[in-house]
Parts: structure tokens; C-alpha cells; sequence
């Protein structure tokens, strides 16, 4: 009889730097999560609706018509109950909605962890 693989998390990470994009992804992984990566808000907006992830960590600035605010705000309608971290060097250019959390860069993995988790 074949055992069953534990059931983990899904988080979407959405940054258009691959390097940061990988080591977020990895940090991630590590610590028990299935990782989806995107390098812009609209198609992590359609894996927001496709696999309900728990978890979303996104730049503000990313390539396409969205920034990582505008994501934060679908996400959340999406899912009240989805965590979101978004992450930037840069001042926040709108409020982000209830409950999401803003880390300046760099980011530590202690405080990023720390705010997954709850």
C-alpha cells in the first residue's frame, strides 16, 4: 500500500527578478510549501482563482497592467482568508487591504517566515 504525500500549503510567489523570485521560492519550499511561481499579477491573478493557494508574496512593481497592491486587493476577494505578503524597497503607493502585511527589502527569511506562518 502506497502512502499518501502530506497535504501542504500553496503560495504563489510573484516577482519579476528570477533570482529573488528563485530564492523566495526556495525559502518557501523548505519550509513545507508547494510554491507556484509568477513574474506578474495577471497570471498569478488566474492561479489565485484556479488553485486557491493560502499564501501570496509579491513585489509591488512587477511587468504587466497590475502591481502587487492591485493583486493583494483581487486575491483578497477572491479569498478572505488568503495571507498575503507583499514585499518592496519602495513605499506603498496605495493601502493594502485588511490583514495583508508589507515587508521592506531586503527581506529577512526569519521575517518572512514569521509572517507566513501566521
Amino acid at each position: 500500500m502506497a502512502q499518501s504525500k502530506p497535504i501542504r500549503p500553496i503560495a504563489i510567489v510573484v516577482e519579476d527578478d528570477d533570482i529573488q523570485r528563485e530564492m523566495l521560492t526556495m525559502l518557501l519550499e523548505d519550509n513545507n510549501f508547494d510554491v507556484l511561481q509568477c513574474e506578474d499579477a495577471e497570471t498569478a491573478a488566474l492561479a489565485v482563482k484556479a488553485r486557491h493557494p493560502s499564501l501570496i508574496v509579491t513585489d509591488i512593481s512587477l511587468v504587466g497592467k497590475m502591481n502587487g497592491v492591485d493583486l493583494a486587493h483581487f486575491a483578497q476577494q477572491q479569498n478572505a482568508g488568503i495571507r498575503i505578503i507583499v514585499i518592496s524597497g519602495r513605499p506603498l503607493p496605495r493601502p493594502l487591504p485588511p490583514g495583508a502585511r508589507f515587508i521592506i527589502k531586503p527581506v529577512y527569511p526569519t521575517a518572512l517566515l514569521a509572517e507566513a506562518a501566521q
